[in-house]
């Protein structure tokens, strides 16, 4: 009997890319979540994959066609070619964007195959600020956004749910999706803060929740129960993924929330149980923010010990 397990899609080439020395969106960041994985015991307990470079087509789901091809056309041999004030390219950026992008796809695709109970891409660069015809906020391809838009076009899913607790407001995803009732977002985020936006969206399957700088524990679960869990269940998603940022941690240096370790496997555990009731459990998470690495290393750790837990 063959036990489904929880699956860890990476690459190596999702360490290529490298924005400058004090960049904070670095590739230690995995070494930090890998290194945390094996030092809990929970290395061994996942399936692992590396991660499909996306394809173009699948791009074109969620940006401008005009976009990719800049993107894939880009040969950067030296130096850094900045895209937006925030987000540049190098020699590794393109092979590193492409395996970010198709690890979701892959996870998608192992969960409508049943051959994982749930999925974590532990992949850069981030992706949920990229809009459909630029980058932007660390952001080259909206990775999440590729995932949603693959299990409605490649798999005739009718209701996709997409749940964000990364610190920043997921702009680039609510720009994609806000005319599309088949997905329903649902996003907490420090509120005024990069990058300005999401405060006021008035839409039914858009669930916005911005907090304010020092909200902790409390405001946040507050904001998933009372917000996104009754959303989600009037919602009944077919697959449930997440934009998994870490940069609400009290200890990331970038922000102002107050999260600690816990409130991870809380939510976690939160949607786990939506997707249980809802999508046959069917949950794909993918890395967006998180710049501390100790934090970002435990704070993800106790997500994917949730998801191996269920």
């Amino acid at each position: 009997m063959t036990v489904v397990q929880t699956a860890l899609i990476r690459h190596a080439d999702c360490a290529l890319h490298q924005m400058g020395d004090a960049h904070p969106e670095c590739p230690q960041r995995l070494d930090a979540i890998a290194d945390r994985l094996i030092s809990a015991g929970l290395d061994g307990l996942l399936m692992h994959h590396e991660a499909p470079q996306v394809t173009r087509a699948q791009l074109l789901r969620v940006h401008r066609p005009h976009y990719v091809d800049q993107v894939l056309a880009m040969n950067v041999t030296q130096g850094l070619v900045h895209l937006d004030p925030d987000t540049a390219m190098m020699a590794g950026t393109l092979p590193a964007a492409l395996r970010a992008a198709g690890a979701a796809v892959m996870g998608v695709d192992l969960l409508m195959a049943g051959q994982a109970a749930n999925v974590f891409c532990a992949v850069r660069p981030p992706g949920h600020h990229a809009v459909p015809d630029h980058a932007m906020g660390f952001c080259i391809f909206n990775n999440i956004a590729v995932a949603a838009a693959h299990a409605l076009e490649a798999h005739g899913l009718q209701r996709v749910a997409v749940v964000d607790f990364d610190v920043h407001h997921g702009n680039g995803t609510e720009d994609m999706f806000r005319d599309d009732p088949r997905v329903l977002l649902c996003q907490t985020f420090q509120h005024p803060f990069y990058p300005y936006q999401g405060s006021d969206s008035s839409n039914a399957h858009v669930v916005n929740v911005p907090l304010a700088a020092g909200s902790g524990s409390a405001e946040f679960r507050a904001a998933i129960e009372q917000h996104w869990l009754p959303a989600l269940e009037a919602f009944r998603p077919e697959m449930l993924l997440i934009s998994a940022g870490f940069d609400a941690h009290r200890d990331d240096p970038l922000a102002y929330l107050k999260l600690v370790d816990a409130d991870y496997a809380w939510v976690t555990r939160a949607l786990l149980a939506v997707a249980d009731r809802h999508c046959g459990g069917r949950v794909l998470s993918t890395l967006e923010g998180g710049y501390d690495l100790d934090a970002l290393g435990r704070a993800a750790g106790e997500h994917v010990r949730a998801l191996i837990e269920g």
